[in-house]
């Protein structure tokens, strides 16, 4: 009996000890997560250009003032991928104050007319934005065929309208503020024009990161060329140049680079 009090002592000094230790553990935990050394203060962004601190902060429901350690950084990425503006986050703690979140956002790289009006879609064909009235815009505009059934936050699945946008989403900025127009009427003689009307013939939309290392090469000589050049053809593997006031017969004897 004797000794069986004594186990039952022992054991619930082990379960005392445990206790007390579990709860100066919470303790020393409650200190860390509570102390405002470990506070948000400091929200740093990178990769974002169009969407604003606030506006990121607000989409990931992020509030300058909470412990750090209670901001679940899986729950803010779920919530500033739900944003149709977000293609990709990635946001991670930085002790003691801040919290660092990485962007991608997905940026209008073409306009296409729809049955309702027009849309503004990504590289991956997302659709951004919708509207009735065709307005400026700095992106191009293709043209030759019409979308339909297709509303903000749904794919663009055409084959070749994917095929146009892999080739727009290669050409450097610069290029491509340059493009109004990729017509593809005929998938197997798709014409780009500059914004200064130059024909870009891009034939069938083959070697597209070929031809848009040639678009970039070409749009960007063509802001010091000393000629009238009336188009330039990458459907050949030798691309042809034919200038404005060159004869109808030399067509197929023109400047070749």
């Amino acid at each position: 009996m004797v000794e069986q009090e004594h186990k039952k002592h022992r054991s619930f000094r082990r379960l005392l000890r445990g206790l007390l230790f579990l709860a100066v553990c919470g303790g020393i935990m409650a200190i860390v997560i509570y102390t405002p050394l470990f506070t948000l203060k400091h929200v740093e962004l990178r990769g974002n250009t169009y969407l604003t601190e606030e506006q990121i902060t607000d989409i990931g429901r992020i509030h300058k003032g909470e412990p750090l350690f209670q901001l679940q950084t899986d729950v803010v990425t779920q919530n500033l991928l739900h944003d149709l503006r977000v293609e990709s986050a990635v946001v991670r703690r930085r002790l003691p104050d801040t919290v660092e979140i990485e962007v991608t956002e997905r940026k209008p790289v073409a306009t296409m007319a729809c049955d309702y009006g027009y849309l503004d879609i990504d590289r991956n064909g997302k659709v951004l934005s919708v509207y009735k009235n065709l307005h400026n815009v700095p992106i191009p505009l293709i043209t030759g065929m019409e979308l339909t059934n297709l509303y903000i936050g749904d794919d663009v699945t055409d084959e070749y309208v994917r095929k146009v946008l892999y080739f727009l989403n290669h050409l450097n900025a610069d290029t491509l503020n340059q493009i109004s127009e990729i017509n593809i009427a005929r998938p197997d003689a798709v014409v780009a024009y500059t914004n200064g009307s130059v024909e870009i013939r891009l034939g069938q939309l083959d070697r597209l990161d070929e031809k848009a290392s040639l678009t970039d090469d070409f749009v960007n000589d063509l802001k010091t060329s000393r000629h009238t050049i009336e188009y330039v053809d990458f459907s050949y593997e030798a691309p042809f140049i034919r200038m404005k006031d060159m004869p109808a017969d030399t067509d197929n004897e023109g400047d070749k680079s």
